[in-house]
């Protein structure tokens, strides 16, 4: 009897850790294995459609007929070299301008003792979440050469004989995209600069090494994961950019990758087998540049927040303290607050643009706009595809960041090479890439035209700044909480739930803020999956500007900057403030 008790012992004892074994070794290869299938899915899919119909050289409805004339066309096509050196200038400029301004503005409010940083933070979050066609129709309103209220103030108080500022140039674009641009930086790079431990810079400080020494020869480095992840999404998002570039390039000629594929879509026939070979130029360079980070970023540490203890002591100013916070200040208030009241102010005009007709202002535009159904329709399909899509792909890039960072699978590369290709084709293309992907297949047919799809397209959209975000801070985090918990009985979910979870929390609410924010900005991936019935706010928007009626459509970008300024604060009040509590 004490013999078949002992076997039977044994027998549940090894039932335990063989069930123990499968929770804290399996789970994260089956993990493994169901992200690589979900995300090849979601992302090849329209990718390969994308390559394969670059060699289709039939016109849309006609037999399909392979052949490399789209390659050719795309190459001899008249002024694409023209339009790449623009796009790669542009993107240079940019970013480069951007790169210095962030890095320079999260620091001060991330490491140092400037006051009221939760409110500079806010406007930058505000600054990146405009949109980008409104926004270009603000600065319209102050710098054009001809009404521009800026120009015709210099010009009315004599200062000036004739127009000083065009934002119909090379750098009235660069200044379109610069409050866009910094504060994406900032949004990234603050929550990095939060999580760096103080003991670094005190221990430089006490070497002898100056204030410079130690920002470009201690944080820099450091920060360079961060720092190389928001560059190389900021180049990759310049290169995209189409809206403010065929608003203000068109009347002077000056055309940029994005405008070239856009024209040659809309061309009569379209021209989507050239469109199509551009988009897999832009897939190489994509590939490029990710290789490179890796590369560098694989052989170097940047761990600094363990389970050891953790110093966020502040760096003390002096005398430079207010004149830094006046310096944020008037920067984020700039790019933030003059295009929005300019935005408003167009909400109230009876023409846009004009301020010197008789009785140029009406409420007409607010009571036609408020009074429609379609706003009411439009607002509530924002709202839900919104919160869908933020919800699942908070879930969704958390799963794949811990696996790229935390586990030692053989295909952890290739997970995390797919997910920065949504990136690496516009977003129109995207768009199209994504509708064929949804017409030939079957499970998608049902959902086609809700609101559903639109938010599987938003989460492919969304996918590579959430998961490089989540990325940047989890390389931040010390294998040696995961090891405690491990040691204490806590399975990989566990871990991960208790631990992990909990300290990028802050992280997670902002790719969630995001994720609801591209919703109601994003035109250009959901304006070929939209229909009447799932009408976004930006399609609304669209709609209103292609019918020229521009008051209405600032209105509707109103409308946006309301939501998220709500979205915002809300998620403040749940806990949103990025990284490392002081």
């Amino acid at each position: 009897m004490n013999g078949k008790s002992q076997t039977l012992n044994g027998a549940v004892t090894f039932d335990k850790l063989s069930l123990s074994m499968f929770r804290n070794f399996r789970m994260p290869s089956l993990l493994m294995a169901s992200l690589l299938l979900v995300v090849g899915f979601l992302v090849l899919t329209p990718l390969g459609l994308m390559i394969l119909n670059s060699f289709q050289t039939a016109r849309p409805g006609q037999p399909i007929l392979w052949g490399v004339d789209g390659w050719i066309k795309a190459f001899t096509t008249p002024g694409i070299v023209k339009a790449m050196t623009n796009t790669f200038t542009l993107a240079i400029t940019r970013q480069a301008i951007a790169l210095v301004l962030g890095c320079f503005f999260a620091w001060l409010i991330a490491r140092t003792d400037i006051p009221m940083k939760g409110f500079l933070e806010f406007f930058f979050w505000l600054s990146f979440f405009l949109p980008a066609l409104p926004e270009a129709m603000g600065w319209i309103l102050l710098l054009d050469p001809k009404y521009g209220l800026l120009n015709q103030g210099l010009m009315g108080l004599g200062i000036v004989s004739q127009p000083v500022f065009n934002i119909y140039s090379f750098w009235g674009i660069v200044w379109a995209h610069l409050g866009g641009s910094v504060s994406v930086k900032v949004m990234l790079l603050t929550p990095a600069f939060r999580n760096l431990d103080a003991a670094l810079e005190e221990s430089s400080r006490i070497s002898g090494a100056s204030g410079w020494r130690t920002f470009f020869n201690i944080i820099v480095p450091v920060m360079m994961p961060a720092i190389l992840v928001t560059t190389i999404l900021g180049i990759i998002r310049s290169l995209e950019a189409f809206e403010i570039e065929l608003l203000l390039g068109t009347p002077i000629g000056l055309q940029v990758y994005s405008t070239k594929i856009h024209e040659l879509v809309t061309w009569e026939p379209p021209q989507f087998a050239p469109a199509m070979a551009l988009s897999t130029i832009f897939l190489g360079l994509l590939l490029l540049m990710v290789a490179l980070q890796r590369r560098y970023i694989g052989k170097r540490i940047y761990t600094t927040l363990t389970g050891r203890g953790f110093s966020i002591r502040p760096t003390h100013l002096g005398r430079w303290r207010m004149p830094a916070f006046a310096l944020v200040l008037a920067f984020a208030l700039f790019v933030t607050l003059v295009p929005t009241a300019l935005l408003l102010t167009g909400t109230f005009m009876k023409l846009f643009g004009f301020f010197n007709i008789a009785e140029p202002w009406t409420l007409e535009n607010w009571r036609a706009t408020l009074n429609d159904p379609v706003l009411l329709r439009s607002l509530w399909n924002t709202l839900a595809i919104g919160l869908g899509s933020g919800v699942i792909g908070v879930l969704f890039y958390s799963l794949i960041a811990y696996v790229v960072v935390r586990t030692r699978h053989r295909g952890r590369w290739l997970l995390d090479f797919l997910s920065w290709l949504p990136w690496s084709i516009p977003g129109i293309l995207l768009g199209m890439a994504l509708l064929w992907t949804f017409l030939q297949t079957k499970i998608f047919l049902p959902i086609y035209g809700t609101i559903y799809l639109l938010m599987v397209a938003m989460v492919i959209k969304s996918m590579p700044f959430g998961t490089q975000m989540i990325k940047s801070v989890l390389l931040q985090l010390g294998n040696d909480l995961e090891e405690a918990s491990k040691v204490c009985g806590g399975t990989w979910l566990d871990t991960f739930r208790r631990v992990i979870l909990p300290l990028t929390m802050p992280a997670l609410i902002t790719v969630g803020l995001v994720g609801f924010i591209s919703a109601a900005r994003d035109l250009s991936t959901v304006v070929l999956l939209g229909s009447g019935k799932s009408r976004t706010l930006s399609l609304l928007m669209l709609d209103f500007a292609a019918g020229a009626e521009f008051e209405k459509a600032t209105f509707v970008a109103v409308l946006i900057v309301a939501l998220v300024v709500v979205a915002a604060l809300f998620a403040r009040a749940l806990g949103g403030q990025i990284g490392v509590r002081e």
